[in-house]
């Protein structure tokens, strides 16, 4: 079965580049993307009914960790090939169109743009399998190189920047994740461990603790500048701003979760060898600090887009609080994971139904979307609602748990300064969206009514639904898959 999930997405990906007609390579998307779900609903069903990791080998292997991260990418992808292809559909721009800020948009073939995203999937599908540190390294490199041909789909000078500065500064990270798994293989070097997280696990008690601190550090920064934790995260607001909406709710929501289960298998080793505090004070410092930077950036934002990317950084930065914090705080970064995935997934899409709506990303330049576009309106401020923690929603249930267990473990001080920049946010981006959604706008010399696809809306509503969901009622098999990964990340097995 996971040969089916690996290979699927894989082979798809190479048979979009070679079809003829952008209608079949559609279709291709959209059976590639249901048929990876329901593979990837029955290894998380096998999973939890018989208990077991599911492996086939020494590489490829599926523990509660990978499960969980694989749910989440496959159920994104899913929600993604639908708005693409809605977003395929619609795009009839002739080359050359300017979008009124600047921008000449040049699309790419749709070949290039559904090809890569295919492959794109296979590679965080093989970041969620891999059972070896190395061969996780090169699944997140190859997200990298998947993934940049899809942000310069519109083929302008912007995006061409920012794809230049997502490969220049994401391979330096990647380069130094390559010197924390050196450092990690010389560390059992005596124990015959290997780069094999379960033979890692197993003979962490014995690795060189001053090598496996050098092994974590290099490994936290190289995956924390993929993950998008501040200061590692410059490349992060252009890539997001510059790409199609459906790549920027990928990046958001999948891209960044592989990185942030590279640094959750080196703490696993790191703890179990007991040196949790050391990985949780830097987790802990670096997480908090990302709510900073994203709460300072915020407040000058002129581009909606790139609000949005700076908010990925803040729940970044929630998640390495919670795993640095762990117990509780642990299970709910795995819900915040998931819930920040969707929320903001489903606001990248409603943004390009904004962008489609008002052309242009300027926030001072939107303003009564509830006159021109209703249906954009009222998903832009639920998910406002939604990915600034208000109940019930699964974000708000994450947050106050990592708040529950700052206080609990008396760090008055860490809960204090949370509290206030979560706040800080709050009021940034509700000065934003409250802005853009209601208020008076003039028409525009020429502008034409907008009909909102539906095509487009729908993931986005389906998304936001489930994280509302989570807020209420947890299911059981959800709950039970969370505390496992949860205790994967912390060492157990």
């Amino acid at each position: 079965m996971i040969k089916s999930l690996l290979l699927l997405p894989l082979a798809s990906g190479v048979m979009a580049f070679l079809m003829r007609g952008d209608a079949p390579r559609r279709q291709l998307l959209l059976w590639t993307a249901r048929l990876h779900f329901l593979l990837t609903a029955l290894v998380i069903y096998t999973r939890l009914a018989s208990g077991e990791q599911a492996e086939v080998s020494a590489w490829f292997g599926y523990d509660s960790l990978g499960v969980f991260f694989l749910g989440i990418t496959s159920l994104l992808f899913l929600g993604a090939s639908h708005y693409a292809v809605a977003y395929l559909a619609s795009e009839k721009r002739d080359p050359g169109e300017d979008f009124g800020d600047g921008s000449i948009f040049t699309n790419a073939p749709e070949a290039v743009f559904t090809g890569c995203l295919l492959l794109f999937l296979a590679s965080m599908t093989a970041v969620t399998a891999s059972r070896h540190m190395g061969l996780l390294w090169a699944s997140v490199e190859a997200t990298t190189l998947l993934s940049a041909p899809l942000i310069y789909f519109h083929r302008h000078r912007r995006s061409l920047e920012a794809t230049w500065k997502y490969l220049l500064i994401c391979s330096v990270g990647i380069a130094l994740a390559l010197m924390g798994n050196l450092f990690l293989g010389a560390a059992g070097l005596k124990t015959g461990a290997g780069l094999d997280v379960g033979g890692l696990l197993a003979k962490a008690a014995l690795l060189d603790k001053p090598l496996l601190k050098a092994a974590f550090l290099f490994l936290f920064v190289g995956y924390g500048t993929k993950m998008g934790i501040s200061p590692f995260h410059t490349w992060l607001p252009d890539a997001h701003s510059e790409a199609p909406a459906v790549v920027s709710a990928l990046l958001s929501g999948a891209l960044l979760n592989c990185a942030f289960l590279g640094i959750l298998r080196a703490n696993a080793v790191c703890a179990r060898a007991g040196l949790a505090d050391f990985t949780g004070g830097i987790l802990v410092i670096f997480g908090l600090f990302s709510l900073v930077t994203a709460a300072l950036f915020m407040l000058g934002q002129r581009d909606y887009k790139r609000m949005l990317a700076y908010s990925s950084i803040e729940h970044m930065g929630i998640l390495a609080l919670g795993a640095g914090l762990g117990g509780g705080a642990l299970f709910a970064s795995m819900l915040g994971a998931l819930s920040h995935s969707l929320t903001k997934a489903g606001l990248f899409f409603t943004s390009g139904s904004v962008l489609a709506s008002e052309k242009t990303k300027r926030i001072s330049e939107v303003s009564g979307l509830w006159r021109r576009a209703p249906r954009t309106a009222a998903l832009w401020l639920a998910g406002f609602f939604l990915i600034t923690g208000m109940p019930p929603s699964g974000i708000f249930l994450s947050k106050f748990l990592i708040l529950k267990e700052a206080i609990a473990l008396k760090d008055y001080w860490l809960a204090g300064a949370y509290l206030f920049f979560l706040a800080l946010l709050f009021a940034g981006m509700a000065r934003v969206f409250i802005g853009m959604t209601f208020g008076e706008r003039a028409a525009k010399p020429g502008e034409k009514p907008y009909a909102e696809p539906g095509g487009m809306l729908a993931p986005a509503a389906a998304f936001f639904i489930c994280v509302i969901l989570a807020g209420l009622f947890i299911p059981g098999w959800l709950n039970a898959l969370m505390k496992a990964a949860a205790l994967n990340a912390a060492g157990g097995i």
